[in-house]
């Protein structure tokens, strides 16, 4: 079997260059012998972290880096030579199976598009985000990359998260559920009560009907749908909770820390790592600025699954499909 070859942003995130290092390290510690690590980034920064390069590591320079405070758009054109730019390029030219990035993900989002080019039929490509629920992890999209969406945009989403929830967390047919404020299939806007009859209509969707809030926690559905706005708000307040509550639980209960942390692991975002642009032509996983290494590992491991499962080629199979049936 050919070596499967995943680039890492290193100068993206926070703690850049040594989260991504240490998280890249730990990856291939649990990954196959066949794993080979592209390091992109300052060939002086990542050789100050690890040097010598262990066995089935290599640099691939990339001399800028996009900052979290500029123009998405403008710094993907302005700086060609940056990490997430450069790491892409190796996706499109072969020279990797899928890319693993913690810079802005606006920048990672736009380049992606830029270099990868989205999916035929896809009109916007969207962040799908593993929330953790008490049933196991449900895929919530869009998490971020589009607000103002359409009906018949959240209709791919609910397509493409159901190949993802197939292929990558082994569910035979997913449940989507449509974001809303009340289970009925006439409340919410405009756009809620369009989008639940075209996700109602095409069969090959196991469409459960709306979710409201309180029950997301509850594992109601396997893929939520929602407008990119929405799924960003909620997943900012999604990903603070389990430190909020660990915290006030650790107050009241003095020496307990580690034993609640242990029951709240179940909410904890970095067992899933990143969240994996869909719709584009290739694997791009954008994680958190403020992850650590073990979301970073765990963000390489989905990179795998992702090559390995051909969610890319099944997705354009599933698109191509939709749109013969829809001009049919």
């Amino acid at each position: 079997m050919s070596r499967l070859r995943v680039a890492l942003d290193v100068m993206g995130g926070d703690g850049a260059p040594g989260v991504p290092i240490e998280g890249a390290r730990a990856a291939a510690a649990e990954s196959d012998p066949e794993l080979q690590l592209l390091l992109v980034g300052d060939p002086a920064s990542v050789r100050a972290e690890l040097n010598p390069l262990p066995e089935g590591f290599r640099l691939l320079p990339a001399g800028e880096t996009i900052e979290p405070d500029e123009s998405p758009a403008l710094a993907v054109r302005r700086k060609p030579r940056s990490s997430i730019v450069v790491g892409l390029e190796a996706l499109r030219a072969g020279e990797a199976d899928a890319f693993v990035s913690a810079g802005p993900t606006g920048a990672v989002m736009a380049a992606s598009l830029l270099v990868l080019r989205a999916l035929p039929g896809v009109d916007r490509p969207t962040v799908a985000a593993p929330f953790p629920t008490s049933r196991g992890p449900m895929l919530v999209l869009d998490a971020g990359a589009n607000v103002n969406s359409r009906p018949h945009h959240l209709h791919q989403f609910a397509r493409l998260g159901t190949i993802y929830s197939r292929d990558l967390f082994a569910i035979e047919r997913p449940r989507v559920g449509l974001l809303n404020v009340g289970e009925e299939e006439e409340k919410g806007d405009d756009l809620a009560v369009a989008t639940h009859r075209l996700l109602r209509e095409d069969t090959t969707l196991n469409f459960v009907g709306n979710v409201e809030g309180h029950r997301i926690i509850e594992g109601v559905c396997d893929v939520l749908v929602c407008d990119g706005f929405v799924g960003n708000v909620l997943l900012k307040f999604y990903e603070s909770m389990a430190g909020f509550v660990l915290g006030v639980l650790t107050k009241q209960f003095a020496g307990a820390h580690d034993e609640l942390a242990e029951i709240f692991q179940f909410l904890d975002y970095t067992e899933y790592g990143g969240a994996p642009l869909l719709g584009v032509a290739g694997v791009s996983i954008v994680c958190h600025g403020s992850s650590p290494p073990r979301a970073i590992k765990n963000a390489i491991l989905t990179a795998i699954d992702a090559v390995r499962s051909g969610l890319v080629d099944e997705m354009a199979r599933d698109l191509e499909a939709l749109s013969t049936a829809g001009s049919a």
